[in-house]
Parts: structure tokens; sequence; C-alpha cells
């Protein structure tokens, strides 16, 4: 996979006037200086998102890592990591990463305090490079920007609407050049982000990487292993991004959410309340019905502000992750029915949160196939329509604007494509059939370009490992333990 940029050439010093003494390279710069820092562990509560941190045993330190692999001696970034201490048998560091890209990781240690894994491991968690609590951010918009969406909804110039998006795509683009500098944005990606992994992976005394990673973290596994295929000692990569295509490809995430919520109608049908009736076949046009209206008349909340159709499919997306969060669902659309809006909007507003989407997009644009004419943008568009009906807003046009990576101030780093891996040690992949961000036919194409043995959870959720989930969870930490496999083509349910 291509990386950041290639080591610059050094210019030959001159011999002294006389020329009696021979012409010396000076020395190249090396990255030593960052695989053989030492890490100064402290407590986290300084830390952006660290606060509840040290009340759990939980410390935290910052790894300094050159922003351009290709310039050692340039500018430098810092990468905020935790760990939670192994509280039993050390077995080794395991590294995680909760996917996104753009997702914060510093407190991944807490959510896996009370798994297994925490006590034969110490779990360490990582902001990757642009956002949370390492430095520097990608900067594209401010707080007030971000919470404001400028765009016209309501299409009644189609061609004018088209271009107003591409004008604010454009000054999306150019403001994130100018507030982050070239420089940085150029280095946000998947190689970058991986080769930060190994400087980790030394300053942590591990001879060998032992790494968990979910949804994005996948990409960012097999793109260590094919950076560093000899560091690698275990992977397991959960809810797998399909490694030939755009890691957030709109057709195949839209059908994977329409499944998605299709599993959730027919579970909602069962409820004789249910908002979307009784009928999951008329579930689609049931849910449709009630956030169209959004598009042109949002609903006002009691504090002011205002439940859109886009902060509505936010929330929805959201919720359809995991199970759990389907009984929020049902009261939000259960409230929208009654013309309420206060649920639903705090979903939305909890899951963007969560999300840097700065880097999110920083990420994508420098790793997409990039879409440059409009035509293209529209087949995508219509074919994302008909993969999943339930986001069709109805305005479908003969083309469709261009996104802000058409705009991108820098150059793409990396392109889809099947990791081929030669030598690599056995890691483990775990997919889940009704996976909705990252459905199970990535998972699939990942193992076998891999070699991975896989794991096959059946159930609707976004990634199944170290969840509590003991079919899934045995082998992997077997595994992780001891290096012993699961047997290729491991199938299991929730009882």
């Amino acid at each position: 996979m291509p990386i950041a940029a290639a080591i610059a050439a050094l210019a030959l010093l001159l011999t002294a006037c006389g020329g009696d003494k021979a012409a010396v390279d000076p020395p190249a710069p090396t990255l030593d200086r960052f695989y053989n820092q030492q890490l100064a562990w402290g407590s986290c509560e300084s830390y952006q998102g660290g606060k509840e941190l040290p009340a759990h045993g939980i410390e935290c330190a910052r790894v300094r890592v050159p922003i351009d692999y290709g310039k050692p001696d340039g500018a430098t970034a810092e990468i905020a990591i935790s760990r939670l201490r192994a509280t039993g048998t050390r077995v080794a560091a395991l590294l995680t990463n909760p996917g996104g890209p753009g997702v914060p990781g510093l407190t991944m240690p807490l959510g896996l305090a009370k798994s297994p894994v925490a006590e034969r491991f110490d779990v360490i968690g990582m902001d990757v490079r642009g956002l949370g609590a390492s430095k520097p951010h990608v900067r594209c918009r401010t707080a007030t920007e971000y919470q404001s969406d400028r765009r016209v909804l309501n299409r009644t110039d189609p061609l004018v609407e088209i271009d107003q998006i591409e004008e604010e795509n454009e000054e999306y683009a150019n403001s994130c050049g100018s507030r982050t500098g070239l420089e940085l944005l150029g280095h946000v990606g998947t190689g970058d982000v991986a080769r930060d992994m190994d400087v980790i992976r030394a300053v942590l005394g591990e001879r060998k990487l032992t790494y968990f990673g979910g949804s994005y973290g996948t990409r960012l596994g097999s793109t260590y292993a094919e950076l560093f295929p000899d560091r690698v000692r275990a992977m397991v990569l959960d809810a797998a991004v399909d490694p030939t295509t755009n890691i957030g490809d709109d057709v195949i995430t839209a059908a994977g959410f329409q499944q998605a919520f299709d599993a959730y109608a027919a579970d909602c049908a069962k409820a004789p309340d249910c908002p979307l009736g009784t009928d999951p076949k008329k579930s689609t046009e049931a849910y449709r019905a009630l956030v169209l209206p959004l598009i042109k008349h949002p609903i006002r909340t009691q504090d002011r502000r205002a439940l859109d159709y886009s902060a509505a499919t936010t929330a929805t997306i959201s919720l359809l992750y995991h199970p759990d969060s389907w009984p929020s669902l049902t009261r939000g659309l259960a409230e929208l029915a009654k013309g309420r809006g206060e649920a639903m909007l705090g979903d939305a507003g909890s899951y963007q949160e969560v999300s840097s989407d700065d880097v999110h997009r920083a990420v994508l644009c420098l790793e997409e196939v990039r879409v440059t004419d409009r035509a293209t943008a529209a087949d995508i568009d219509r074919r994302s329509r008909s993969a999943a009906p339930i986001f069709d807003d109805g305005l479908a046009n003969a083309e469709a604007p261009l996104g802000t990576c058409a705009f991108w101030p820098v150059p793409p780093t990396a392109q889809p494509h099947p990791p081929a891996v030669p030598g690599l040690p056995k890691v483990v992949v775990v997919a889940v059939t009704g996976d909705p961000a990252t459905p199970y036919a990535g998972g699939v194409k990942l193992a076998k370009s891999l070699g991975a043995a896989l794991i096959t959870y059946e159930g609707t959720q976004h990634g199944a490992a170290l969840e509590g989930i003991a079919c899934v969870d045995e082998p992997v930490l077997k595994y992780l333990t001891d290096l012993t496999p699961p047997a290729d083509g491991l199938r299991c349910a929730k009882p």
C-alpha cells in the first residue's frame, strides 16, 4: 500500500576550496529517536476525554511520531495512549482501535475492563493522529460551524442547489487545508497511523504487535500487516471493512443499514403499539411517512432546537448499530408520530459528539476512489437509494453534486485493494451476518486475503468480539493468549 512519502534525497556536501578532502554524505535522518523514546506514564485527567480514567486505574502517556515518516527530522505529532494493566498473569500489551475513521480510542481500555482480555493483557487505547487527546488536530470547522447545516433541502431549482452544495463542499475542503495545514492533512491516513502503531509497539517494549481492531480498525490492522508482516504476534479484526472497496462505500453501507432496519422493523412489529405498524412489509413506507415531512417542516423542541430530516436520519443510523438500541429507536419514532422530536434529537446529538467528523472525512478523502463527475455521482446516488429506500428523501435528480473529496487539497495516499501478505502469522477475522455498517461479505473477503481464520456470528449488529458472547470470545481469547487459532469456518449465534 502506498504510504506518506519517500525519504527526500540529501545534497552532497561540496569539498572545501583547495579540493584535497573527499566529498562526504551527511548521515541520513533515522527513526531511531522515535523508536527509542521513553514513555512517561501519568494521570489521564488532563487528557481530552480522559477525566474518568484514573478512577479505574488507567494511566496515560504521549508518544512522539513524525508527521511525515519520509522526513524523520521534520515536524512531529504526539499520539495519546492509555493503559490498563493486566490484572492477572500478563501475556503482552494489546493495542486496540474502535474504528471510525475518526473515533477516539483513549477510553477503550475502560470499555474492555470487564472483558477476559483485561486479565491477561495490558489493554492499550489510542487516539489516532489528528484527534482527541493527540496533537495537533485536524481542524476544518469550528463547533458552531459544525452544528450549522447551510444546505438548502427544498430543491426548487435542482441545478442551483447542486452548484450550492458543491460550492460548500469546496469551501469545506479548502478550510481543512488552511486550518489544518497541508502537511498534517496529507498524513492522517491509514498508512501513517499504522506506522504510528509500530512506534507504539516498540516503546511499549513489545517485540511483536498484539492487536484488536474493530470496523475501520480492521483496515488499520491489515495495513499494519502489509507494512510489518514480521512484527505481528496476533491480530483480531472484528466487523471487517471490505478491503476492495472504499471504507465508506455508499451503496454497500446503504444496503447494510436497510437490512438492519428490516430486522428492527420485524422485531418492532411484534408489539401492537409499534410506531411503524404491525406489518413489517410496510415498515419502510411507514418510516418515510414519519420523517419526510421534516425536510420542509422541522419539529421545534422545548429547548428551541429543531429536529430536521438530517438529524432524524442520523439518529436512526446510530440506533441501528445494535439491537440493544432498538427500543430507543422505537421510543423516538413514537414521539415523532406525536409531533415531538426530543428523543431523536438527543440520539442524533450523542452520535455526532462521539465521532470526529473532520478526521473521518480527511481519511476517506485520502483513500477513496474519488468521484469527479456528476454523472458518476448521480449513478452512486441512484444505486444507494435503490439499496436503501428507507433513506430515499425523494429528491433524486439526473445529476448529483460532487462530494468533498472531489475538491480535497491533497492527493490520495492509498486506494482500496486486497492485501497480499505472504508469511503473515495466522490472524482471526470476526464477521456478523447482519452487520449494518460493514456487511458480512467484506469480512469474508478480508479473511480470504489474509489467510485468516474466520469466525461467523449470526446476528444483526456491528461487530461481535469481546462483547460477552461466549461462542466468539472464548476462541478469540484462546487465540490471543496462546496463539491457537479457531477452526476456520467457526459459526455461532447467541443462544
